[in-house]
């Protein structure tokens, strides 16, 4: 059979929250088969847990954030995004603070780690959502529309395109396709950092956002250009970081998903509100398993699972 996995040994880290700025540390540890991605909030004078799934996604400003209750788990979307990248199926997270560290701005830290406690197969069938029906969600009209869509797909691809009516941004790739019966997740999506502008920084840290963002973290750019130095990791490196994000919302759902995704504008509200609407329309979707690896479509394959 195609089995789960999780990682070997415990592995952590700290960082900044980018939205908070407080220095957090983040522990992955190894969970049994069957128990799903689970963040668990150690600072707290009893630990609270708040398992990766989709229904429990309460603020989508700017990340996706788990919440239960009054306590929060926010910007999960990076570390969402490599373990769906590396294929694990089941770990516990804990944060001794209310936000996953942004580390750089893009998931390759969260890949490195995973890597290095090392990635182990367990005896349980892995289990994947494959879609049978093409759902979509949408908004606006005319030149305000966005939206996002998952249609039958024998594997798992995304396409994604975005305007942004900015010279830096349109001076590069406004669309990236994937496929990873064919792409490598470490290779071309990994990297992909976040983005930001200085002219929205003010607005965001009166909300209580982007307290922690800087040039180490997000590529920054004021009216005109990126103002870091080291420039772009890849031509096409904002709509890939899109995709990298739209990953990590995807993969809330607590499963792997045999689809193609397909968006325009899209973001965490838009691509949470397509998994809420995938889960509630049963009839689109089914669970299924593969009696090994090679029966599996290809995207689901070691060989871009852990390519270098």
């Amino acid at each position: 059979m195609f089995r789960q996995r999780s990682i070997k040994n415990l592995v952590r880290t700290t960082g900044v929250g980018v939205h908070s700025g407080r220095r957090v540390e983040l522990t992955l540890r190894p969970a049994e088969a069957n128990t799903g991605i689970v963040f668990h909030r150690t600072d707290l004078p009893e630990v609270v847990d708040l398992p990766a799934r989709a229904d429990g996604v309460g603020d989508t400003r700017l990340a996706s954030v788990l919440q239960k209750g009054d306590v929060r788990v926010s910007t999960v979307e990076h570390v969402m995004s490599a373990l769906a990248g590396l294929g694990i199926d089941n770990i516990h997270v804990d944060l001794t603070g209310e936000e996953v560290p942004i580390m750089d701005g893009s998931a390759a830290t969260f890949v490195y780690l995973l890597r290095s406690a090392g990635i182990v197969e367990q005896n349980a069938p892995k289990r994947f959502i494959r879609v049978t029906k093409p759902i979509e969600y949408r908004e606006g009209e005319g030149k305000q529309e966005k939206w996002a869509r998952l249609e039958p797909h024998d594997g798992f691809s995304l396409a994604f395109s975005i305007d942004f009516r900015h010279p830096a941004i349109d001076s590069t790739a406004n669309f990236a396709e994937v496929d990873f019966a064919t792409h490598s997740y470490t290779k071309e999506i990994a990297r992909a950092r976040t983005f930001g502008f200085v002219n929205e920084v003010e607005a965001l840290r009166s909300m209580g956002l982007a307290r922690g963002g800087s040039l180490d973290n997000a590529i920054v750019m004021d009216e005109y250009r990126v103002l870091n130095s080291d420039g772009l990791r890849y031509d096409d490196e904002f709509v890939k970081h899109k995709i990298l994000d739209a990953i990590g919302d995807l993969y809330l759902l607590g499963k792997p998903l045999v689809a193609r995704y397909v968006a325009c504008k899209s973001g965490h509200y838009m691509n949470n509100q397509l998994a809420r609407a995938l889960l509630a329309q049963e009839d689109s979707w089914e669970l299924v398993s593969y009696e090994s690896e090679a029966a599996a479509p290809k995207a689901f394959h070691h060989e871009w699972q852990f390519a270098a």
